[in-house]
Formats: structure tokens, sequence, C-alpha cells
């Protein structure tokens, strides 16, 4: 018997159970568990247990070829806005006022501008901790690196209906 308590001490890190069952949460024993070492199926938590799950992503292929999936995101982040933020209407206009002068800008120069857009809105989310917009970076992330004319149109879409829900 000692080798037995050894040997789940090891495993488990706990002695055996009163009643002489299987140690709490696994399999009996001599039983291997599926899925690795550390057994089971455990989602996808990849231990981030007390991390913030972010809001989420929004498509840029729907974007452009949805445009009441472009409505239903635009409340979305409207929404998260008023539960999280205390985001001023101005911050919103003066980054909207930058996507719009990014979208007219020439195209050799539009990528960049919408490059530098993003470190904007970066240091806009950070300094006044708007995390209700990171949806909003993620996806100028995603319309720079595609760096077509009409994803830039859409996020200026986008933002421009999260500046009038948000009145």
């Amino acid at each position: 018997m000692a080798e037995t308590q050894g040997e789940q001490k090891r495993e488990g890190g706990r002695g055996p159970r009163e009643g002489g069952g299987p140690p709490r949460g696994g399999p009996p024993h001599g039983e291997r568990r599926e899925g690795g070492p550390r057994g089971g199926d455990r989602g996808d938590r990849g231990g981030d247990r007390g991390r913030f799950e972010g809001p989420p992503e929004i498509d840029i292929e729907k974007l452009i070829a949805d445009p009441l999936y472009l409505d239903n995101q635009a409340h979305g982040v409207v929404s998260r806005m008023r539960d999280m933020d205390s985001g001023t209407k101005s911050q919103l206009r003066r980054l909207y006022n930058a996507v719009r002068r990014g979208v007219r800008a020439p195209e050799s120069e539009r990528q960049q501008q919408f490059v530098m857009l993003r470190a904007r809105l970066a240091y806009t989310i950070a300094r006044h901790s708007l995390r209700s917009l990171d949806t909003l970076e993620k996806l100028l992330l995603q319309v720079t690196r595609k760096n077509d004319a009409r994803g830039y149109e859409r996020f200026r879409d986008l933002f421009e209906a999260i500046i009038a829900y948000n009145e």
C-alpha cells in the first residue's frame, strides 16, 4: 500500500481519498487520461484564467460585404463604450477626422496614414482606458494589412456609425 500511496502522491500531489476510491478529478489508478500528460480537454483556457476576455473581433470580409453586419458591430461597440468607458465624444471625433483624412489620402500614402492612425488609436485607448475600442484597433490592423481601398472605406463607415450611435 505504501507504493501506491507514493505513486498517487507523485501523480496527483495528494494521498488517497478516504474510502479507497480514485483521487478526486482523476481516472482510477492505472488508467491513463487522454489529451497528454495534464489530461482531459480543458477547453481553450491556456492559463489565462484571470485575464479578461476581450470583445469579439470584427471580421473585415463580413464588414465589406454586409452593411447589416457593419451596423450591428457599430451598435456593439457603442454599447460596450457605455458599459465600460467614459470616453468623450470629442476624442472619438478627433479619431474619426483622422480616419477621414486617411481615406482621402493618395493611394501611395494611405497605408502609412492608417499605420499612424493605429498608433494614435492605441495611445488614446491606453491613455484614457478606453478598452471598448480594442476591437477597433484589431480591425484597423486587419484593414492596414489588407491595404484595400474598400476596406478603408468600410472602416470609415463603421467609425461614422459609431459616432452617430454614440450621440
